[in-house]
C-alpha cells in the first residue's frame, strides 16, 4: 500500500468497475424483497450546487439496503425544470445580444433542448464524482416521450373527471419573465410603502394601489359596520383625476372594519380577495394593468406608465384636485414578488388551467393521519404541521405557464367557434372538451383532434401554454416506474422513502402525494424525509446573486468525495440546517487518513508467522484462522456448531481480555449503526462509526496488540472489515480499496453485506 492515501487514483477507479459490473441495479439481488428510492431529479439547466451533495443520504440507505440482501433500486433522473431554464437560456442568449423574442417557438425550443442536454452530462459526471450508487440503466428526464405521455394521460384523466378545468380568475403575473405562477411561488417582502386616503364622495377610503382606480368597480363596507348602513345600496357621484364618475356601495363580510377607514374600492380585475368581492356581487372585471406591466387605454392620460410611475404621477394630480385627505408615509406592507427577478407580482385576469384541489387535498391529509392507520411517515414528525395546514386551505392550483420550455398541454380550441357569438348544443362525443367565453377546448392524451366536437371543423389551434414543471414532477414517482422496464412498477411501487429538502415539501412532496394516490390508488412512498439546507460558513444562504454558491466537486477534489460525505451526516442531526465548515471537512479527511494508516498497519505490516481471518469461517462457527492464503473452512471437534458468538471466536483466538472488549464494543457498534440506519439518524450512525473506529480500535486496542501482534492479527482483521461494512454506506471509495485488500475466500466482489452481529 502507497504510504499516503491518495483519493484521486482510488475514487474514479471503484466508481467505474461499480457501474460497469451492474452492482448498482437491483438485479444483483434478484431474490431480495424491493427497496425503493427515487432521486429528486435536479435541474437540468446547470451544474450541481452543494445542497445536491446532500444526495449521500439517499446513497447511505441504498446501500444499506443492498447490503442487506435486498433489491434495492435508485432511480436517477433530470428535471426541464420549465421557467427556471428557460430564464437561465435567456440570461444565456442576453450574453449574445439575443433575447427570446428572436426566435420562433420550434427554434427557441430546439436551442433550449441542445442547451438542457449538453448539461445534463456535466451532472451526471458530478453524481458519478460523489460515489451515488444510482441505476444508470433505468435514467429519466421529465421530457422522456414515454414520462410526457403519462403526464398527458393523467391531465386528461382529470380533466374527464371533472378536476382539471378552464377558468378566468386572478392569477400571479411576471410582467418581466410573462408568465404566471401558482401561489407557492411567490415570495413576499416586507416594504414601507404610502398608504394614501382618498375621497369617494362622502366616503374616505385607504388604499396603496392608486394605479388600481381606473378599475374600481364598487366601494364595499361590512355589512354589520353602523357607520356606512345608509350608504349600502347607494350609488355615489365622485371626482377622479379623469373626471366626474359614479360608483356603487356594496356590503360584504370580506371587509375589514378595522383597516383605514372601513371602506375599501373593489378592483377585481388586480386584487385577489376584490375578484372574490366581484363574483359574490357581479362585478365588472375591468382590467386597467396589461400584462407589459404598463397602464392601458382605460387609464386615460396615465395610459402606457409602468405600475410605480403611474402611482406617483396620479398621487400628485390627487393632491392637486384635493382628492388626498392624508397619506401614511410610514405604512407596512407585505409585497408579493417573483422569486426569480424580484418584480412585483401583478394580480391579473387570465383564463388558464385549473386542478380542483379539496378532494385530492383531502386524500393527502388522509394519507399522512388517517383515522385507521398512519400510511405515510413524515421525518423530522415536526413538518406534518406545516403539510396539513398546507393542504387544509389550498386554492385551486394554476398549473398554466406562458413559457416555450416544457409540455405543451394537450388542448385545442376551435378557432371556428371562437369566432361566433353562439354555439350549438354540446356533440356527445368521445374526446372531451370544455366551453368557456364562448370557446370550445378539447382536450386529449397528447394527439391532435380531427375535428372539433361542436360544429366539426378542423380549424383546431393548440394551448400556447406549458404544464408547470411542479404538475409534470409531482407525477414523477409512477411516471418513472411505468416508463422503464416491464415489471418495475409492480415491483416497486409504491416506493420506499422520498427524501428531498424541506423547502419543497408543499411545491413538490405533497403534490406527489395528491397526484400518485389519484392515479394508481396507492401511496407513491412509505416515508418522507426532510432534510435541511446546506448554509455558507458564514451561515447565510447559498445564493449564486450573492456569489456564495459553492461547487461539491471543488470540495470532494480538495477533500475527497468521503469526506465530504462523512462531513455532512457527522455531529448534524438529520433535517436541521448547517453551515459548510471546512474544520470539519478537513477532520474528517484526517479520518480517511486514520483509515488509511490502520490499514496499512494490519495489512502490510502483519507479522509473517501471523495467521489470518477468514471471515464465512467466523459466523458460521467454525475456525475464523489460517496461514496467509490458505483460508481452511474446516471445524475443529471441540467446536461447538450453535455458539458462534463472542465467546467462540474469543477462544479460537484465545483468552486475552482486550480482544473480548473489543469485540464486544463492535458487536454494539452493530447495533448501533444498524439502529441508526433503519430510524434515519444518520448522525447517530456517523458519530458512533467514528468514535468506535478512531478512539476504542485505533488509539486503545491496536495499541494493545503490539506486544502480541501475531496473537491478534485475525481480531485485527475481523474488526477492520467489519469496520469498513459499517462505514461503507457513509464513505463507500476507501472502504471498499481497504476492504478488497484483506484476505479473502475465493473470488472477491464489492461489499455487499452488511455485518451480522456475531453475538446474536
Amino acid at each position: 500500500m502507497e504510504k499516503v492515501y491518495d483519493q484521486t487514483k482510488v475514487e474514479p477507479k471503484w466508481y467505474d468497475i461499480w457501474e460497469k459490473a451492474g452492482y448498482f441495479q437491483p438485479e444483483i439481488n434478484p431474490e431480495g424483497k424491493p427497496y425503493t428510492i427515487i432521486l429528486p431529479p435536479p435541474n437540468a439547466n446547470a451544474p450541481l450546487h452543494f445542497g445536491h451533495a446532500l444526495y449521500t443520504v439517499e446513497d447511505i440507505l441504498i446501500r444499506y439496503h443492498r447490503m442487506k440482501g435486498e433489491a434495492a433500486l435508485w432511480l436517477p433522473g433530470s428535471d426541464h425544470a420549465g421557467f427556471e431554464t428557460q430564464v437561465v437560456f435567456e440570461k444565456h442568449l442576453e450574453k449574445t445580444g439575443k433575447s427570446r423574442f428572436d426566435f420562433d417557438r420550434e427554434t427557441l425550443y430546439k436551442m433550449i433542448w441542445d442547451f438542457v442536454q449538453a448539461n445534463k452530462g456535466t451532472m451526471e459526471g458530478q453524481l458519478r464524482k460523489l460515489g451515488f450508487s444510482v441505476d444508470w440503466s433505468r435514467e429519466k428526464f421529465t421530457l422522456d416521450p414515454d414520462i410526457v405521455k403519462v403526464v398527458y394521460k393523467t391531465f386528461k384523466k382529470l380533466f374527464n373527471d371533472g378536476l382539471a378545468y378552464r377558468g378566468l380568475r386572478l392569477v400571479n403575473y411576471c410582467t418581466r419573465h410573462g408568465t404566471s405562477f401558482s401561489d407557492l411561488e411567490v415570495i413576499y417582502e416586507d416594504r414601507t410603502t404610502p398608504l394614501y386616503y382618498i375621497k369617494y364622495g362622502p366616503l374616505t377610503l385607504a388604499t396603496v394601489r392608486l394605479e388600481t382606480k381606473f378599475g374600481d368597480t364598487a366601494v364595499a363596507v361590512h355589512p354589520d359596520d353602523k357607520r356606512y348602513q345608509k350608504y349600502i345600496g347607494e350609488t355615489l357621484s365622485i371626482e377622479t383625476v379623469l373626471g366626474p364618475a359614479k360608483i356603487k356601495v356594496i356590503a360584504d363580510k370580506a371587509v375589514d372594519p378595522n383597516f383605514g377607514t372601513g371602506v375599501i374600492k373593489v378592483t377585481p380585475a388586480h386584487a385577489p380577495i376584490d375578484f372574490e368581492i366581484g363574483q359574490r356581487h357581479n362585478l365588472e372585471i375591468r382590467q386597467v394593468i396589461g400584462f407589459d406591466g404598463r397602464l392601458n387605454e382605460k387609464a386615460g392620460k396615465f395610459a402606457g406608465m409602468r405600475v410605480k410611475e403611474a402611482r406617483k404621477a396620479i398621487a400628485v394630480e390627487m393632491q392637486e384636485k384635493g382628492l388626498i385627505e392624508k397619506m401614511d408615509e410610514n405604512y407596512k406592507n407585505r409585497v408579493g414578488v417573483c422569486y426569480k427577478c424580484g418584480t412585483e407580482i401583478e394580480p391579473l385576469p387570465l383564463e388558464q388551467w385549473f386542478l380542483k384541489m379539496d378532494g385530492l387535498a383531502k386524500t393527502a391529509i388522509e394519507a399522512v393521519n388517517g383515522e385507521r392507520s398512519r400510511t405515510i411517515k413524515i421525518v423530522p414528525k415536526n413538518w406534518e404541521t406545516t403539510y396539513f395546514n398546507w393542504l387544509e386551505n389550498l386554492k385551486d392550483w394554476n398549473i398554466s405557464r406562458q413559457i416555450v420550455w416544457g409540455m405543451q398541454i394537450p388542448a385545442w380550441r376551435c378557432i371556428k367557434c371562437s369566432e361566433v357569438k353562439s354555439q350549438k348544443s354540446k356533440v356527445k362525443t368521445t374526446t372531451k372538451s370544455s366551453k368557456l367565453n364562448n370557446t370550445i377546448w378539447i382536450v386529449t392524451e397528447g394527439e391532435k383532434p380531427e375535428k372539433c366536437p361542436d360544429c366539426g371543423s378542423a380549424q383546431l389551434e393548440q394551448d400556447p401554454d406549458v404544464f408547470d414543471t411542479w404538475f409534470s414532477s409531482g407525477q414523477w414517482p409512477f411516471a418513472t416506474l411505468q416508463s422503464t422496464k416491464p415489471e418495475d412498477f409492480d415491483k416497486f411501487y409504491p416506493t420506499s422513502v422520498m427524501e428531498t429538502g424541506y423547502d419543497i415539501l408543499l411545491f413538490w412532496v405533497a403534490r406527489m402525494v395528491m397526484l400518485g394516490i389519484y392515479i394508481t390508488g396507492k401511496i407513491p412512498f412509505k416515508d418522507i424525509l426532510l432534510h435541511g439546507k446546506v448554509l455558507d460558513p458564514l451561515g447565510k444562504k447559498m445564493s449564486k446573486s450573492k456569489g456564495n454558491v459553492v461547487d461539491p466537486i471543488e470540495i470532494a477534489n480538495l477533500y475527497g468525495a468521503d469526506a465530504l460525505r462523512m462531513a455532512l451526516m457527522y455531529g448534524n442531526a438529520f433535517g436541521h440546517d448547517q453551515a459548510l465548515s471546512h474544520p470539519k471537512l478537513q477532520a474528517m479527511r484526517n479520518f480517511t487518513n486514520k483509515l488509511w494508516n490502520i490499514g496499512r498497519f494490519i495489512i502490510d505490516f502483519a507479522p509473517e508467522d501471523a495467521k489470518h481471518l477468514n471471515p464465512t469461517a467466523v459466523i458460521l462457527g467454525r475456525d475464523p484462522v489460517s496461514k496467509y492464503g490458505v483460508n481452511s473452512a474446516t471445524t475443529p471437534e471441540s467446536t461447538n456448531h450453535t455458539d458462534s458468538g463472542l465467546t467462540t471466536f474469543a477462544r479460537m483466538t484465545g483468552k486475552n481480555e482486550d480482544d473480548k472488549q473489543i469485540l464486544e464494543k463492535l458487536s454494539q457498534t452493530i447495533k448501533t449503526v444498524t439502529k441508526a440506519l433503519d430510524s434515519y439518524r444518520f448522525h447517530d450512525g456517523s458519530d458512533a462509526l467514528y468514535e468506535f473506529i478512531w478512539h476504542e480500535f485505533a488509539d486503545k486496542y491496536i495499541e494493545s496488540t503490539k506486544d502480541r501482534r501475531a496473537q491478534a492479527q485475525p481480531v485485527l482483521e475481523y474488526v477492520f472489515r467489519t469496520s469498513l461494512e459499517l462505514l461503507h454506506p457513509f464513505m463507500p471509495f476507501i472502504t471498499e480499496e481497504l476492504w478488497q485488500k484483506l484476505p479473502h475466500e475465493g473470488k472477491t466482489i464489492m461489499v455487499t453485506k452488511w455485518p451480522n452481529n456475531i453475538n446474536t
